[in-house]
């Protein structure tokens, strides 16, 4: 259903995973579509050859989101290829496990905060500047680890649960602009990046996922396509869990 026509959506981390399903979902939808990614020129290229076949928009576009300089490069190129933006993704993200809080670095926590929360603030930021008088609609991807953080995933963890503080207050402030925030926090999501987890790990987590499966990326898409469109013009500042169920 084509309830996004005419709209520009940029998502960032998007030649892969989480980020290629939702940019696939808003291309069905209707958007033109920027996938951005830092490294994976390969993947981001087969992904919009594999929307515009549909006969949507879609355009790569490189950028480190860690990197505020390349942030602006983003928009910029977004602004001159589609002449607008409605609609951006806040999906990049890193996350890596450590053994215990000894193993922590300052690098370490560097990598996280710089793309996790820095590139997510930054990125807002920019996006603001480009809506239209009429508004805009950010999402966070957030995870459930914010509410129920991980052993070993503490610095990922807390990077998430300042994601969440942000989506409520970026919204109080936006709001008076006809800007709506929101996150979307999934649980466990099959991806790449999930796909090299032990088998006893993944089997727990479903044992605690009351929909009994791991989640795709299509399930998380389906959120964000719902919170963008007009359907979910009523939502703003709130993080909404999209992990089956699931509580640690």
């Amino acid at each position: 259903m084509a309830t996004l026509t005419g709209k520009v959506a940029i998502v960032t981390g998007s030649s892969k995973g989480i980020g290629a399903g939702i940019a696939e979902r808003l291309a069905s939808d209707g958007a033109a579509v920027v996938i951005n990614y830092a490294r994976s020129k390969k993947e981001a290229e087969a992904l919009v050859a594999k929307i515009t076949d549909t006969g949507s928009q879609a355009l790569a576009v490189q950028a480190d989101i860690s990197q505020p300089d390349q942030i602006t490069s983003l928009f910029t190129a977004t602004k001159e290829h589609f002449g607008r933006l409605d609609i951006l993704v806040n999906n990049a993200g890193i996350y890596e496990f450590v053994s215990t809080i000894d193993a922590i670095t300052p690098e370490h926590i560097d990598r996280h905060f710089n793309l996790n929360v820095k590139g997510l603030i930054l990125s807002t930021q920019a996006a603001v500047k480009h809506f239209g008088p009429e508004g805009g609609v950010i999402v966070n991807i957030s995870s459930g680890v914010a509410v129920t953080p991980m052993v070993g995933a503490q610095v990922y963890s807390s990077t998430k649960g300042a994601v969440d503080v942000l989506t409520r207050g970026l919204a109080l402030e936006l709001g008076p602009r006809k800007i709506r925030v929101v996150g979307i926090s999934p649980g466990l999501v099959s991806t790449e990046g999930t796909s090299e987890m032990d088998k006893e790990t993944v089997a727990y987590v479903i044992s605690r996922t009351p929909l009994g499966r791991v989640g795709e990326p299509s399930d998380i898409a389906a959120a964000v396509s719902f919170v963008v469109s007009p359907d979910g013009g009523w939502i703003t500042g709130e993080t909404i869990q999209v992990g089956g169920g699931l509580l640690f």
